[in-house]
């Protein structure tokens, strides 16, 4: 993987050095997980849209109770478990 440049003020790259030498890292292995974590932020973002979409729609917390009869509310007093 070839290296590039990113330039930033003098500020940030002190700030970034410090929160990574915190961390005990680098600053390019801090911001390769930085980047890697907010990826994976914005995907569970999206998918929490997405089943909070697919749970708002009528009859979805009674369709999803009809498909595991079994189970049981966590909480006396709960029904609906799926929404």
């Amino acid at each position: 993987m070839a290296d590039t440049t990113v330039k930033v003020d003098s500020e940030t790259r002190d700030r970034l050095a410090a929160v990574a030498a915190a961390h005990g890292k680098s600053v390019r292995a801090f911001l390769a997980d930085v980047a890697v974590q907010e990826e994976n932020h914005l995907k569970l973002a999206e998918a929490t849209a997405h089943f909070h979409e697919v749970t708002r729609r009528p009859g979805i917390a009674e369709a999803f109770d009809a498909a595991f009869p079994e189970d049981t509310p966590v909480s006396p007093g709960i029904t609906g478990r799926a929404a």
